[in-house]
């Protein structure tokens, strides 16, 4: 049983610890810094990570519903040579580690820049790019093939069907999956100190490398972490609610 006078220096010795990890030197505004990365590279690469999935899926879905002689010859191969550069793109990048990727980026093919947090936006959103893809071409293809089709007879073209038709009701159906995605990748963001960039992780290791006290920078920053996973969960829930009470009316 502890006594009094440890149980005293218990808390003290914690106390100490707490004040040089978050206190001492205003060491918070680092954290706070690296936060402010943290969600900036997460912006960045969720821009990235969108569009290049909205390509990639609405290219791929095109390829998949094609039907057989339709077309001119020469966009049915243009057609098949995207859809392949895009098979290429999910599988190497599906089939990677993170991590991998995010080395030979950092050190391989941006080696002479100096600017890390950006290559790692870039990196998390071009990987994100391939799962965003296959969540928003599996919400494409569970549509009716009707919805598209009665576009079409409207005078729309492909893209016009797409954009106004399609995807916002496929929008939907994916908005779980997109919701899940974007934790992953604000999560990933800590992969970015491997390659020198600068966020909440790094902040961390800033502290630690001079208080030699691990404990208190690391769980502060993954409570931190869970906290901004646990906003953007109830922003994602307030969303689908709004969603689904608008199907209803």
């Amino acid at each position: 049983m502890m006594k009094a006078g440890e149980d005293l220096s218990f808390w003290k010795e914690s106390f100490v610890k707490f004040y040089q990890a978050f206190i001492l030197n205003d060491r918070w505004l680092q954290y706070l810094k690296g936060m402010g990365t943290t969600l900036m590279v997460t912006a960045m690469a969720l821009l990235i990570g969108v569009i290049l999935g909205i390509l990639v899926a609405v290219i791929r879905t095109a390829h998949d519903q094609q039907r057989p002689g339709t077309g001119n010859p020469i966009g049915r191969f243009l057609l098949w040579f995207f859809n392949g550069i895009c098979k290429i793109y999910v599988t190497v990048i599906r089939g990677t580690p993170m991590m991998v990727q995010m080395l030979i980026m950092g050190m391989v093919i941006f080696k002479t820049s100096r600017d890390f947090t950006s290559v790692g936006a870039l990196t998390l959103g071009i990987n994100s790019g391939a799962y965003v893809a296959e969540i928003i071409r599996g919400g494409l293809m569970s549509l009716d093939p009707g919805q598209a089709e009665a576009g079409r007879s409207l005078g729309l073209n492909y893209i016009d069907t797409m954009r106004l038709i399609v995807i916002p009701q496929a929008f939907k159906a994916i908005l779980p999956s997109l919701g899940n995605e974007f934790i992953i990748l604000l999560k990933d963001t800590s992969l970015i100190t491997i390659i020198g960039g600068k966020e909440l992780l790094d902040a961390a290791q800033g502290v630690y490398t001079r208080t030699y006290e691990q404990m208190y920078p690391l769980i502060g920053i993954a409570l931190m972490y869970l906290a901004l996973v646990m906003i953007f969960s109830w922003l994602q829930g307030i969303l689908e609610r709004r969603l689904r009470q608008s199907d209803r009316r």
